[in-house]
This record gives structure tokens, C-alpha cells and sequence, in this order.
């Protein structure tokens, strides 16, 4: 038991294989519905400014990670 008294199997956090296992299905289940590419058409930049705006927020991003923008 933790601090909390919950089991090591209750815990969430990094390493929890039941969200994962959820997160996985009900992403298999998105890709297989047919809506994943609206999705995608939809969450396109809309205009120039936000096209700009996206890339300087990767960029920024990019920057900060570990492979250093590679």
C-alpha cells in the first residue's frame, strides 16, 4: 500500500497499464469509425496567422526537447 492506502494496482500515474490498454482501444476504435479524417481536415490551420502561429509553437517546442529540434 502507498500513502494513500491504495494497492500499487490502483495507482495512476506513469506505468499504468489499464489507462494504457483503455487509451489504445478507444484509439483503434476512433481510427477504424471513419471520423479520423475529419478530424485531421478539421484541425488545420484555418488561415495564414494560424498557420504561422502553430509552426512558431512547435518551434518553440522543439527547443526544449531533448533532440533539439531534430
Amino acid at each position: 500500500m502507498n500513502d494513500q492506502g491504495k494497492t500499487q494496482s490502483e495507482v495512476q500515474g506513469e506505468g499504468d497499464y489499464e489507462a494504457a490498454r483503455r487509451y489504445r482501444d478507444e484509439a483503434e476504435k476512433f481510427a477504424a469509425s471513419g471520423k479520423a479524417d475529419a478530424a485531421a481536415q478539421r484541425a488545420k490551420p484555418q488561415d495564414a496567422k494560424e498557420r504561422a502561429a502553430l509552426e512558431a509553437a512547435e518551434q518553440e517546442g522543439l527547443r526544449h526537447s531533448k533532440a533539439n529540434g531534430k
